[in-house]
């Protein structure tokens, strides 16, 4: 049993900004360091544990995995006392040496980490969005249909060998069944200690869909390869947000929610903060009788170092 299931706690993660969608879609997706800051604020304040944290260009609006960028974002967000999780994706679109740049630089207390490559279709996103303002919008949506999201096996292992030996631990994206057994394997070789953090992704195209049957699917092919040495967390892409949400929860697992993932509070509503979306799920956990974790409960969880040992 794990420490979630006995202590009726759900850590709730939020992504703030992300790399997938772009400023053209909401007026509510923060981009500078000041509007990251303020929403890392709000969610913590509506019950967040973890802050998930990308960066951007404040006058063009797209990602930016410079060190100077998360530099400008980092000491605020850390003040609100949540567990700082540093994106090691970045875009689809960049190298893993850039990627890893911020958080073996920062040495956070946890940072992303994809568990195998694959196709990201953003460019069904265009028939939602036609009016973009910015020329790169309309790219970084059609270069979508032939580019592989790369995560190998070496890259894998150059971002574990980086960023392990600073106490960071990662929570492991996996977008597929497959990247689960990579997960195994990793585990069975040394290179990952438990217990590991496991964030299943649903209904992004290239991924596994948003049925409740790929997410049990998912849940039961991870109990079988990683036993009690894991805390499953889910996250919903888009409208499959706060089902899948509702679906993990009932069953023994954590959440991630935010801007990054959905842009909207419900149909055809833009959220306008990520807190609309973390409130959502704070009245399902009450109508399940479970509570959402504290950042050090999530701490405690996850066998995190502590907000004082990260260099930011």
């Amino acid at each position: 049993m794990t420490a979630r299931q006995k202590t009726g706690t759900v850590i709730v993660t939020c992504a703030l900004t992300g790399a997938i969608h772009t400023p053209g879609m909401s007026p509510y997706l923060p981009v500078t360091p000041e509007e990251i800051i303020a929403e890392g604020r709000r969610a913590v304040e509506a019950g967040a544990a973890i802050l998930h944290v990308h960066a951007r260009n404040p006058e063009t609006g797209r990602p930016d995995q410079t060190v100077e960028a998360f530099g400008r974002i980092l000491p605020a967000l850390k003040e609100t006392g949540a567990v700082i999780n540093i994106t090691t994706g970045g875009s689809p679109f960049m190298q893993v040496d850039e990627r890893v740049g911020p958080s073996a630089h920062f040495a956070p207390e946890l940072s992303s980490l994809n568990m195998g490559s694959m196709n990201m279709g953003l460019f069904p996103m265009q028939s939602r969005f036609p009016d973009l303002g910015r020329d790169w919008e309309n790219e970084h949506l059609e270069n979508s249909r032939d580019v592989v999201f790369r995560n190998t096996f070496k890259d894998i292992e150059h971002i574990l060998d980086t960023c392990g030996p600073n106490g960071t631990r990662f929570e492991f994206e996996c977008y597929d069944i497959g990247h689960l057994y990579t997960l195994a394997h990793m585990k069975g070789r040394g290179k990952v200690s438990g217990p590991l953090f496991v964030q299943s992704v649903f209904g992004l195209l290239g991924g596994i869909g948003g049925h409740p049957e790929d997410v049990m699917m998912m849940r039961r092919t991870a109990d079988r390869l990683l036993g009690d040495d894991y805390e499953w967390s889910v996250l919903g892409a888009g409208s499959n947000q706060l089902r899948i949400a509702a679906t993990a929860a009932a069953t023994g697992g954590h959440v991630r929610v935010g801007l990054e993932d959905s842009l909207w509070a419900g149909p055809g509503q833009l959220a306008t903060s990520s807190v609309q979306q973390i409130e959502k799920v704070k009245d399902v956990l009450s109508g399940l009788s479970l509570s959402h974790a504290t950042p050090d409960e999530a701490r405690s969880i996850l066998g995190l170092k502590g907000a004082n040992e990260v260099n930011f």
